[in-house]
């Protein structure tokens, strides 16, 4: 169930790089991605200046509020009596543009991984992929911070990284080169798939929940579904009149939303490619001329952790929240320059990046899904469109499982 009111997001903290910024640098400080680890225990930040943090979850006390915490460091970082985790800096040598968190391995996984890197201590096996300005990839280890692997193949910029939800350690790239490329890091980060037909720089990439889709976004008007299983293109969605930016599923695989900067936010049926709804960002104080027509330019969406909110970042200084059965959003945070957005894994924060190097954590709503919604989300996750159509249930529950209740 949704709250009726939700209160306005509240910063909650505000971390700032610790070098101060050179002239001939400035062009280079930019937060382009902010990233938490899959269980929440670690928030990665590409400060600018080919440097990426990785800190610890949660920050120190006193900026996060009680209940925030992380759920599983007790069971997976402070094992063994390693003691607590310490923050990390990882230089790049490179602009950083793309990270990605690996979800945490499946033993088969681990056990791979440790034959092939006996060098490389068997901790947790948790890994960050940085996409690099140069088009290499770094995969580093995040409890020793050791670099081990590069990944070369792309010719221009690493634009997004995702890997796949399932912990097979599958890791997609999306470039300035135009192609997305398909890695295997249990055989040593081999490339086992380039994927062409886009005719613009590739901006975003994101893959299903259920690893049974990959979505692109580049600068066109239409966005690439594709088949993680045969690697072939599905369907193009169109429906944007301008560059689509930013892409993201739902938690339960059945929405797709798509951000552009035309300021609309499409929600699609990844499966039958219907378009369900358009979230149209409209400026609070509008201008007095058109000098400002693109202000309100999108640059990220994200879906919350339990499908029931987005959270969108623009260019006329707002993050917004959205519920997702409303067309207007109902909550607004003043941010300046934003350029990505993400959810704690856990709900209830938001985490965003901004052009001079910053990342803000703001409050996020939190809400006790309705048992309606949480059996939606439950089915949706191993169930097709098509599939929730052929059972032999009544219509108006045909509509909600399929999202056709707005």
């Amino acid at each position: 169930m949704l709250s009726p009111a939700p209160e306005e997001p509240l910063l909650l903290a505000e971390l700032k790089p610790g070098r101060p910024h050179q002239f001939d640098w400035k062009s280079s400080c930019e937060t382009w991605s902010v990233a938490f680890s899959p269980d929440g225990s670690w928030f990665a930040w590409s400060q600018g200046h080919c440097i990426v943090k990785l800190i610890p979850w949660p920050l120190e006390e006193q900026f996060i509020p009680k209940g925030f915490e992380a759920k599983s460091r007790s069971s997976k970082n402070d094992t063994k009596g390693r003691g607590s985790p310490k923050e990390k800096t990882l230089d790049c040598g490179q602009i950083v543009w793309g990270l990605a968190f690996s979800p945490w391995p499946s033993p088969p996984s681990r056990k791979l991984w440790a034959r092939h890197h006996p060098q490389v201590p068997d901790v947790s096996c948790l890994i960050l992929a940085t996409g690099l300005n140069d088009g290499q990839i770094k995969i580093w280890e995040v409890q020793t911070g050791l670099l081990l692997l590069n990944l070369s193949g792309h010719q221009d910029v690493v634009r997004d990284l995702s890997f796949t939800p399932s912990g097979s350690l599958i890791l997609v790239s999306a470039s300035r080169d135009k192609t997305l490329r398909i890695w295997d890091l249990n055989k040593h980060g081999k490339q086992i798939q380039v994927l062409s037909g886009h005719l613009q720089w590739v901006y975003c990439c994101s893959i299903s929940p259920d690893c049974s889709m990959l979505c692109s976004a580049a600068g066109e008007k239409s966005v690439f579904l594709w088949s993680m299983r045969s690697y072939t293109l599905i369907r193009k969605l169109e429906g944007h009149q301008s560059s689509v930016v930013s892409c993201d599923f739902s938690p339960d695989s059945a929405l797709l939303v798509t951000a552009s900067y035309d300021t609309n936010v499409i929600m699609w049926d990844p499966y039958t490619g219907e378009r369900l709804r358009s979230l149209h960002h409209t400026q609070l104080n509008p201008p007095m001329d058109d000098s400002d027509v693109h202000i309100s330019s999108l640059r990220s969406v994200c879906f919350s952790p339990e499908g029931l909110y987005l959270a969108t970042v623009a260019d006329d200084r707002l993050l917004r929240i959205w519920a997702l059965e409303l067309k207007t959003p109902i909550a607004f945070a003043p941010m300046t320059n934003g350029l990505c957005c993400t959810f704690f894994p856990h709900g209830g924060v938001i985490a965003t990046g901004t052009r001079d190097g910053h990342v803000q954590f703001w409050t996020a709503p939190r809400v006790l899904s309705s048992l309606k919604h949480l059996c939606r989300k439950a089915l949706r996750s191993f169930l097709t469109t098509y599939q929730v159509l052929a059972l032999p249930i009544p219509k108006k529950m045909k509509e909600f499982l399929t999202y056709r209740t707005f």
